[in-house]
């Protein structure tokens, strides 16, 4: 059950595009490309016109990150977390998919096998993300309206903790680049809201509509494990309203 007294939302987005996203090559600490920086500009418009009250930032420190929050308004607080960075591919960083599949066949082959619980060598696992998330997790659940700046892994933990998604289908929880989720809790459940950047109009806008997500998973109902999500498979009532609407 949420216990909060006055709505609140929690934003997430990924960084805008970056150098390495360009080339389809995995983690690094590229910069934004020209038009990562445009859908930073859109992402800092989106928010002046919502004007929503005391938003807090929370940003990973990679510089595609950083190089996002940093187009908001100066008056929004920020805060770098290193929680918030991307899943560390270890010796796959800066190659791309079929760099690994040539190179590392076998390791290809374990992750298509098991996503979730595979590590990178070297590097971590989603297991080992959403671990580290624990406290972030925990905070968003206490905090008024919050923007997460972040990656596509980090935020798919994060997402499939507040859809009550299970561990197999966390690693596929579909977060596009330049999209905006708008979560707000309700008492007994979530609404979603995804936002697309509309690349001719320049702007961030409402393409897929508002989602219930039942049987919202509230730290103060349950207690999160150590992997920090049920593996239980609930029956999930999902209903989409107003689609392509503003």
């Amino acid at each position: 059950m949420n216990i909060h007294l006055l709505p609140r939302s929690i934003y997430l987005t990924r960084h805008g595009q970056s150098e390495y996203n360009a080339m389809g090559r995995l983690g690094g600490d590229s910069p934004l490309t020209i038009e990562g920086e445009k859908y930073a500009e859109a992402l800092s418009e989106f928010f002046e016109k919502e004007k929503i009250a005391d938003l807090r930032v929370w940003c990973s420190q990679k510089v595609r990150a950083a190089q996002t929050a940093k187009k908001l308004k100066p008056a929004f607080h920020t805060e770098y977390w290193k929680a918030l960075d991307e899943i560390d591919a270890g010796i796959c960083e800066g190659l791309t998919y079929d760099d690994i599949q040539q190179r590392y066949p076998k390791q290809a082959e374990d992750r298509a096998r098991d996503k979730y619980h595979y590590r990178y060598p070297s590097g971590e696992s989603y297991e080992d993300v959403v671990s580290r998330l624990e406290p972030v997790i925990m905070e968003l659940e206490r905090q008024a309206n919050v923007l997460v700046v972040s990656h596509q892994a980090v935020l798919r933990c994060i997402l499939a903790y507040f859809y009550d998604r299970t561990l197999d289908e966390l690693p596929y929880i579909d977060i596009g680049l330049h999209s905006l989720v708008k979560l707000t809790p309700r008492a007994y459940h979530c609404d979603s809201t995804v936002y697309q950047y509309d690349v001719d109009k320049g702007e961030v806008r409402n393409f897929y509509g508002r989602r219930k997500c039942v049987n919202f998973p509230s730290v103060a109902a349950h207690a999160i494990n150590r992997s920090g999500l049920k593996e239980d498979k609930r029956t999930r009532n999902i209903t989409i309203y107003n689609l392509l609407g503003d």
